[in-house]
């Protein structure tokens, strides 16, 4: 009994150990990292992220949930096993306290928290809201009573069927004593309700209307009348004033009591409906009848009503389900509509006497009180049509015992109310009614809170704490800087990184028109001084997102999307911009329009262009007839969900050809304000000239038709007579005074037009890199030098200059950043290129702090900086100034992303700190390995403190941002792929911290190599999630500039160097 008792202690001895073990944390970071990165690609290709594929095999899968519990069990455990419950621990208690409560919370949120959505229109009142999950619901009526009651069978069970998967469903019950069997027999993604040719059936003739942005079905019966809308349609039954179709075996006419227009959209052609007239009914071609839009897609058709797949070339919004019920030896097939947001009735069928009815698709849940929608605003940015810069909602909230009160909702702008958070989502295309999302979780919310605040707490007290690592590590660069005599750095870095090559760009082939030579002649002596340019740029323009902006600003922008350049020969942007206002058809023949090398070989072949010619003429692009080349192209470009690598090149290409014709045409130039227009519209002089446009000032009209063609003549006139340009400058001038005099609000200062001009001017962060560059890799040489020569005054004086002139670089990126920031009223972190360039920034500033300790690391951070500005100079990268998303407009913005992005900074130091110790390992050699030891001790714990500071960073302003998203939407955790991305950041660096502490994972080479392959999974959230996956955050999807290649080339890389690292480890350093 004893030995008994002895065996099982020993074996809940032995469980323990594993449990609370740190190779099993280890173990559990990499495991759990593994399976959400598998979750994230799951989804590729796919138009949102996470989808029911990765959610049913992944995060919503039992053996996930297990991880996570097992997690807990492991956080819990360590507490005692560490005895982190001592006065001196207190920091790292609180961290494993912060995880406990942030992953219980999560199991909360998962099993008792609820969302959906709720629309309403204006001077509505609603109280029931949609669920986020769907569900199948099933009513079983029969003739069992019970006390004189007919009795009714309900099951209500969640469901998430998707097309990728292997749908099970299986319900087995009873109504009284009869058996009854319910089992999924098919699933069908994007499907609608269309007629089935049968022989029994009835004659039917679709109508496909495209209304509210959607198109839906409508189907007409021979012989019956049908009203779409308040427009009456008849089929065989001549009606008066109804659109009268008819229909014979031979062919099928429509008579309309209105005019109209068709287009058959296979052949573009178009046609005239003539108003009570017979005409034959074109299919498969677009009318436009009164407001009504509709298309005859196939002739009428005789058959029964079915579930069916939807044309890929149509949206799916709502998917299909059959069902095989069984019951009382009768069997029979169901076909249901539905899907997540759908609330279609439900629909009978009788099977062995028993009633069924069916309903899939999103609850329906009650609130305890009711919101009437007073009004809903949506605001735009001046003068654009669809940008919207905000939109809210007015409500109140009606309650039956409490006091009703007012409140307004907008994004990042909550109703908190009885334990429902009601934010803004969206709204109806028509602008009359607006879509809520509705979130139930104040237990998850909480426990989920309490976790962040005592992760952040515990975070920043591992960096400040007396008794935490940080402080350890500081005091062991102490204890090596009082050991070294001298810098002993013998390393040769790799210095063989290349710049990235300014090519000029232009183009050799030969046409009839003039050559590129006679244009450049031609332009040379046409072209504006640059003085007047200038002044020119100073004007201000309103930009198709509805930015204000300097004429300067918007040239340079043009210019550098049309020919990937900053100048066009030895002119300017003004001096190109105007040029093109002053002889459109000149530019019609200059190559401007980039061609990517390539991968634009088939629209090079189709203008008929050399394999060579980067750029292209507008003139390319029009065949003799003047029709577009690419035209016939685009429709299928434009349609395809997931358009190919070729369909997205003709797609940018097109875009870049209507940005020139639409600049050549002069609509582009919106100068002039529109007075006391409610949306702060300004227009070209074309734009008014076609506009219906009535201004009570007829001479301001007038104004605006001919003030800018007369600067034009009187600006060519100045340069042909070579006068001071005074003329022309008055009428400069004169539309200056318009536009401060008419522009209001929308208008930019003076002070912000020099700022943005002088920002435009220096483009301070492209020279950047090329002076980081320099003086990082001279410094670093400087350093290798003054290994041998380390009393050499000229050396030391030489390295402390490098030193200062890096400083004065970053003081200039510093300054650059501000200007940025003044220029867009935002915060400058916002988009690819300002993250990047603000990565650079944080990669910079942490070299400064830590570079106090260690001038290697001062230089190679300025290297690392140097190569992620040159990375956001690429093509691929739009370094202009846009407008600010409605959600981004926070203060969330500002904290969230200048955290989680500005981690990226120490990480990428840790990475090529990791890399530099490898190249010492593999330089060591017997007469200098205690110097090399001591060196690499000394980059490892430099590179241990960066990687903490970095993961502190990340840990935090990735929990942040679930905090931001918790306020904006109403769910703080989605399994989106950046936030999944970073959390397996988060675990990869987690587990590479936490090596020290593993047996057999200790080495300094251990550490060193896992640091520079931990930040793959940093790339793979910065670029990876942008390039590849789906997801809110993917904005270059499919765009895929970083290729497999690089990625294997990396890899093969650093194999390399490891392999030799290693070797080197094993004879000197392994102890």
């Amino acid at each position: 009994m004893q030995l008994n008792k002895t065996s099982q202690f020993r074996m809940l001895k032995k469980l323990t150990n594993i449990l609370f073990s740190t190779r099993l944390t280890g173990t559990l970071f990499i495991v759990f990292a593994i399976a959400m990165a598998v979750g994230t690609f799951m989804d590729q290709g796919q138009s949102t992220s996470p989808t029911p594929y990765s959610r049913t095999l992944i995060y919503n899968a039992l053996w996930f949930e297990a991880i996570m519990v097992v997690f807990i069990i492991n956080f819990a455990g360590n507490i005692f096993r560490y005895r982190l419950l001592r006065k001196e621990k207190w920091a790292t208690l609180t961290l494993h306290l912060s995880f406990i409560f942030i992953l219980f919370g999560a199991f909360l949120t998962r099993y008792h928290g609820f969302e959906g959505m709720m629309s309403i229109r204006e001077g509505a009142t609603e109280s029931t809201f949609l669920s986020q999950k769907t569900y199948l619901t099933t009513y079983i009526d029969g003739d069992f009573e019970i006390n004189g009651q007919l009795q009714r069978r309900v099951h209500e069970d969640e469901v998430d069927f998707s097309p990728r998967l292997t749908n099970k469903y299986i319900l087995k019950t009873s109504y009284d004593t009869t058996p009854i069997t319910i089992e999924l027999v098919d699933f069908i993604g994007g499907a609608e309700e269309d007629i089935v040719p049968t022989d029994d059936g009835e004659y039917y003739l679709k109508i496909v209307e495209a209304g509210d942005g959607a198109p839906h079905n409508h189907f007409l019966k021979l012989g019956q009348v049908s009203s779409i809308h308040n427009v009456l349609y008849a089929l065989n039954k001549p009606t008066d004033g109804a659109i009268n179709i008819t229909y014979s075996e031979t062919e099928l006419t429509i008579q309309s009591p209105y005019e109209g227009e068709y287009m058959t959209m296979a052949t573009r052609v178009q046609g005239r409906l003539v108003k009570d007239s017979i005409q034959p009914l074109a299919l498969r071609s677009r009318y436009i009848i009164g407001n009504q839009a509709i298309v005859f897609p196939k002739p009428v058709v005789k058959g029964a009503f079915d579930v069916v797949k939807k044309s890929r070339l149509l949206k799916g919004d709502e998917d299909g389900i059959a069902l095989k019920i069984s019951a009382n030896g009768s069997t029979k097939i169901l076909k249901l509509l539905g899907g997540k947001g759908s609330n279609n009735p439900f629909k009978d069928i009788e099977v062995g006497g028993l009633e069924f009815n069916f309903k899939y698709g999103s609850k329906l849940l009650d609130l305890p009180f009711e919101i009437k929608l007073n009004d809903f605003i949506a605001e735009r940015y001046p003068g654009t049509e669809k940008s919207y810069a905000s939109f809210e909602s007015k409500v109140t909230v009606l309650e039956a015992q409490e006091e009703d009160f007012d409140f307004h909702i907008y994004m990042n702008n909550i109703l908190d109310h009885r334990g429902y958070k009601f934010f803004q989502a969206s709204f109806d295309p028509d602008e009359k009614g607006t879509i809520l999302s509705v979130n139930h979780d104040y237990w998850g919310t909480w426990f989920t809170y309490l976790g962040y605040y005592l992760l952040y707490f515990g975070l920043m007290a591992i960096l400040l704490s007396k008794h935490a690592r940080m402080e350890s590590l500081r005091n062991q660069l102490d204890k090596i800087k009082k050991k070294k005599s001298k810098l002993a750095m013998l390393v040769l870095f790799l210095m063989s990184f290349n710049g990235v090559a300014q090519t000029s760009h232009g183009s050799d082939h030969e046409n009839l028109r003039p050559s590129t030579i006679q244009l450049d002649s031609i332009l040379k002596l046409n072209i504006t001084p640059v003085s007047q340019a200038d002044r020119f740029g100073h004007l201000v323009i309103q930009d198709t997102d509805g930015r204000m902006k300097p004429v300067n600003t918007y040239a340079s922008e043009l210019l550098r999307k049309l020919s990937k350049k900053d100048v066009y020969k030895d002119f300017d942007a003004n001096q190109v911009f105007l040029s093109m206002q002053e002889s459109p058809q000149l530019w019609y023949n200059v190559p401007i329009i980039f061609l990517k090398a390539k991968k634009a070989d088939t629209i090079r072949t189709i203008l008929g262009l050399e394999k060579t010619a980067k750029y292209a003429a507008l003139v390319d692009f029009l065949d003799p007839k003047l029709n577009y080349k690419l035209g016939p192209y685009l429709d299928e470009a434009y349609s395809a969900q997931v358009p190919t690598a070729i369909q997205k090149i003709f797609k940018d290409t097109d875009q870049r050809v209507s940005l020139l014709f639409n600049t050549l045409d002069g609509s582009g130039l919106r100068l002039f304000p529109i007075p006391d227009d409610e949306n702060n519209k300004w227009v070209s002089s074309n734009e008014f000239r076609e506009g219906a446009y009535q201004l009570q000032d007829s001479l301001y009209g007038n104004f605006i038709k001919t003030g800018f063609m007369a600067y034009m003549a009187t600006l060519q006139n100045d340069k042909v007579l070579k006068t001071d340009f005074s003329k022309s400058q008055q009428l400069l001038d004169a539309i200056k005074k318009t536009q401060i005099k008419f522009g209001g609000d929308t208008t930019i200062s003076e002070d912000k037009i020099a700022t943005e001009i002088l920002y435009n001017r220096y483009d301070i962060f492209k020279k950047l890199f090329e002076y980081y560059m320099y003086a990082g890799v001279l410094m670093f040489l400087l350093l290798i030098v003054q290994i041998f020569k380390d009393r050499s005054k000229y050396i030391n004086v030489s390295v402390k200059v490098f030193k200062y002139a890096i400083l004065g670089l970053f003081a200039l990126h510093t300054a650059g950043l501000i200007a940025r920031w003044y220029i867009s009223g935002h915060a400058p972190w916002s988009d690819a290129y300002e993250s990047m360039i603000y990565v650079a920034w944080a990669t910079m500033a942490f070299g400064v702090m830590l570079g106090v300790k260690s001038d290697l690391t001062f230089a190679s951070t300025a290297f690392v900086t140097a190569m992620i500005l040159m990375i956001a100079h690429w093509n691929w990268m739009d370094p202009s100034i846009g407008n600010l998303q409605p959600v981004l407009d926070s203060y969330w913005l500002m904290i969230h992303v200048a955290i989680i992005v500005g981690s990226y900074g120490p990480l990428t130091l840790g990475m090529i700190l990791g890399l530099i110790t490898l190249l010492l390992m593999i330089l060591t050699t017997s007469k200098n390995k205690e110097k090399m030891a001591l060196n690499i001790k000394e980059l490892t714990i430099i590179n241990e403190m960066a990687l903490t500071v970095g993961l502190v960073m990340l840990t935090i302003g990735n929990f942040l941002g679930g905090m931001w998203a918790n306020e904006s939407w109403g769910r703080y955790w989605g399994w989106d792929p950046k936030e999944t991305w970073a959390l397996i950041s988060i675990m990869i660096y987690a587990f590479v911290i936490h090596m020290r502490l593993i047996p057999g994972l200790r080495s300094r080479f251990g550490f060193s190599l896992a640091s520079v392959l931990a930040f793959g999974s940093i790339m793979m959230t910065y670029f990876g999630v942008n390039f590849y996956l789906a997801g809110l955050h993917s904005y270059a999807k499919d765009d895929q500039e970083i290729s497999v290649t690089y990625i294997v080339t990396s890899l093969i890389v650093i194999t390399i160097i490891a392999v030799f690292a290693y070797r080197k480890h094993l004879k000197y350093f392994k102890k």
